[in-house]
């Protein structure tokens, strides 16, 4: 059985190998041994306190095979509610240049450095074990956050964002860094997202130029990319795109990926999930369901079977009842997989 948890210090090992075999680039956490244990203790901190919207708050969830205690998973939840520490993205826009001498009106794309998207709460560091990319649990280790969203609106922003991995190749060479933010560094990209994940993403975004960027100025192989989704994080995206998430006309700072974005009460997870009361019995047929307790601080989220009915009970297996902590007649939410 996979059960979605919050994060402790024991995980660390295991989040270590998803993030470091993981198909898609990890640039929200660290693979340095002794960041990724901060970024673990600021999140068992932020369960711990419930301290809703006081701006710095991390949820760094794990997908564990209940038998083994293997680590298959990943993904977070940022408030990104801190004045002192911007959240900046370059946001696409044009002007338009004419002369009405010569009666030319030319329309350019540029790039404005915006912090604009402060106070909106983050999807981050997603990652799974390749053997269980298009399978329910793909499902389960992203939309669990959603459900936790559910239940606690009152800590999150109104709307959630998700910034995507930007066109990288083979050795991890982004066309767009290489033709803007390099300008700007003496690093490579690889380098800069060390610095994201371990030091400050506010600080190499400090040093950004603020003046509008002109696209046309940047090399053809980095406009061709911006805005577009790495071929790695395709089923990601397409995933966020069920669920209720657009494209914004912001991008990524460092790698030109698309920022997606939806109303938190819009999203599909938040529409036709359910709580209900339930009961404990033997229960082997239903289609699959996440299925979450309504813990803060231990919050368990896994796929069941249930047979939903008229009434205001639902019944569950025995040993679905204990994995997700909860006992006879406790409320549940849930949610049929394909909804």
């Amino acid at each position: 059985m996979y059960i979605v948890r919050p994060s402790t210090i024991e995980d660390a090992s295991g989040i270590e190998s998803v993030i470091r075999d993981n198909h898609a680039r990890i640039s929200s956490l660290p693979r340095k041994r002794e960041k990724l244990l901060e970024r673990i203790e600021h999140s068992m901190t932020s369960f711990a306190t419930k301290a809703c919207l006081q701006g710095e708050e991390f949820f760094l969830f794990v997908m564990e095979e209940s038998e083994t205690g293997e680590i298959v998973g990943c993904s977070a939840i940022s408030v990104n509610n801190d004045p002192q520490r911007p959240f900046y993205n370059y946001r696409q826009d044009e002007l338009i240049h004419a002369s009405e001498t010569f009666d030319i009106h030319t329309t350019v794309p540029i790039l404005y450095l915006t912090h604009e998207l402060t106070g909106k709460t983050v999807l981050s560091s997603f990652a799974i074990q390749d053997k269980l990319l298009n399978t329910p649990y793909f499902d389960l280790m992203s939309r669990a956050r959603l459900m936790f969203l559910r239940q606690f609106t009152q800590c999150f922003s109104s709307e959630v964002i998700v910034e995507l991995q930007g066109v990288t190749n083979e050795e991890d060479e982004s066309p767009f860094w290489d033709s803007l933010g390099r300008q700007f560094f003496n690093m490579d990209y690889v380098m800069a997202g060390y610095h994201v994940a371990t030091k400050s993403r506010t600080m190499l975004a400090e040093m950004m130029p603020p003046h509008p960027i002109y696209v046309t100025m940047l090399t053809s192989q980095a406009q061709a990319v911006m805005g577009k989704t790495d071929e790695r994080a395709k089923a990601t995206h397409k995933l966020l795109e069920k669920e209720g998430f657009e494209a914004s006309p912001y991008i990524d700072i460092f790698d030109g990926g698309p920022v997606l974005m939806a109303k938190t009460n819009e999203t599909r997870t938040f529409q036709h999930s359910r709580f209900k009361q339930v009961k404990g019995g033997k229960v082997t047929t239903g289609p699959l369901h996440l299925v979450a307790n309504k813990s803060f601080s231990d919050f368990r989220c896994l796929l069941a079977q249930i047979t939903d009915g008229m009434g205001e009970v639902v019944r569950l297996d025995g040993s679905i009842l204990t994995a997700l902590n909860v006992r006879q007649d406790d409320e549940i939410l849930y949610l049929h997989l394909t909804k």
